[in-house]
């Protein structure tokens, strides 16, 4: 992945970061009239500017928790209207088949697959994160062999995955040991297993090596399992292109699915006839009415499936999903790094000195879709901010985070939110 530098529009795929940072500017910033009227430009340019009308937000706001939880698509709720009024209020049990409820998952998962550069047939959705977590987990780690008794985990991942792999690292007898991303490569040997990594850093905003990291992990034998909810949707992923082995997700944060929106397991097509799931369920095998006593499992995708889907949370991501039509994901990751860029540069323009500090890494190459500063006070800040119509989040003890959605951010957006943070911080 690389992107250079340039002053094109913020499609294009010439942008890149910006050179300067709130903490520590290498060259004098922009004069504010001059950033406002950059901003202008900017949108005026901006070829997913129009996606902005999809989704329900409120124009005296300025929304960066995208992150968090993706904006609603306005057509969602007559669709599940739909849902609710005909297809189960009508039809009912008639609905598993007449509108298509049984294959949603495998449908919905092709539907995602796209933006996590899969191919069909290996993505599906059902479950939660952390269900799915420790779905791929186990099912890498008895795929390794039992020689290997070794499970690396990113030190820095979302509290959750790492509870889930010393579970499963009991369950399957094997040991954890917890490094920074960058220093895996260099643990990896023959005792490795699998090894699990979150593809952007939660809290700062890094985006990992996903590619550099999953070659090192099959040189040396193992299973790589990335964890993709911070990356999906707002940035170039490349499962089938660099091989990696399961991944999983949410789909409540850039894909905009809703709050608790079911997950989704990505398993490699040449793991799936030997992925032993460690939570086999009747949707999973390979004759589901059958009833029978012994598991069988099926085929394909369908192998991640456990229970009964959440129809009503399912469909709704699936009708979220059609903001995302004709949609390039190198777009987006060009829009990201503009607006990530913008606000960078805004920062260090409006924010008193010393008052900020970036955590989030200055090269695009290593920078998800988010910005995130540390801040004295922090959760004090982000409450003024949230009461002064600019919605970001606050991560203890002292980061404010800034997610830049690029369907329906803009860098009028990026711009206004500097100016509010600066006024609060003067």
């Amino acid at each position: 992945m690389s992107e250079r530098p340039a002053e094109t529009a913020p499609s294009a795929p010439s942008h890149a970061p910006a050179e300067t940072g709130p903490s520590a500017p290498s060259h004098a910033p922009a004069a504010p009239d001059a950033l406002a009227r950059k901003a202008a430009a900017l949108d005026a340019a901006d070829e997913l500017a129009r996606h902005r009308g999809l989704f329900a937000l409120d124009d005296d706001v300025v929304y960066l928790d995208g992150n968090s939880l993706g904006a609603l698509p306005r057509h969602v709720p007559a669709r599940m209207q739909d849902v609710i009024t005909r297809e189960w209020g009508r039809l009912r049990i008639r609905s598993w088949e007449e509108s298509g409820w049984w294959t949603a998952p495998e449908r919905v998962g092709d539907r995602i697959a796209p933006l996590l550069g899969a191919d069909p047939g290996t993505v599906v959705v059902g479950d939660s994160t952390s269900v799915n977590v420790f779905k791929a987990l186990v099912g890498a780690v008895r795929l390794a062999g039992d020689d290997r008794d070794e499970i690396l985990v990113d030190a820095s991942t979302f509290p959750t995955d790492g509870y889930v792999a010393e579970s499963a690292a009991r369950m399957t007898g094997r040991r954890v040991r917890a490094l920074a991303p960058a220093d895996l490569p260099a643990a990896l040997g023959p005792r490795t297993a699998a090894v699990l990594v979150n593809h952007v850093d939660y809290r700062t905003g890094r985006l990992n090596d996903l590619p550099g990291t999953t070659a090192a992990v099959h040189a040396a034998g193992a299973l790589a399992v990335w964890d993709l909810c911070h990356s999906a949707g707002a940035l170039p992923v490349g499962l089938g292109a660099h091989g990696v082995d399961f991944a999983v997700g949410c789909t409540y944060k850039y894909l905009n699915g809703g709050p608790g929106s079911p997950a989704y397991l990505y398993v490699r097509a040449d793991h799936q006839d030997r992925f032993d799931t460690p939570l086999p369920g009747w949707n999973s095998h390979e004759d589901p009415f059958g009833m029978r006593a012994a598991y069988a499992p099926g085929k394909g995708a369908a192998r991640g499936r456990v229970g009964t889907p959440d129809i009503l949370s399912l469909l709704a991501l699936e009708s979220a999903l059609d903001v995302w039509d004709g949609v390039s994901i190198e777009t987006v990751r060009s829009k990201s790094l503009a607006l990530t860029d913008f606000f960078l540069e805004c920062v260090a323009a409006y924010v008193p000195a010393g008052r900020v500090t970036s955590v989030t890494p200055e090269p695009a190459a290593e920078r998800g879709s988010q910005v995130s500063l540390r801040c004295e006070n922090a959760g004090d800040v982000m409450r003024a901010l949230i009461e002064a119509g600019v919605v970001g989040d606050h991560r203890r003890p002292d980061v404010l985070r800034f997610g830049f959605t690029p369907l329906y951010v803009g860098f009028a957006d990026a711009h206004r939110a500097a100016v509010c943070l600066a006024a609060l911080l003067s």
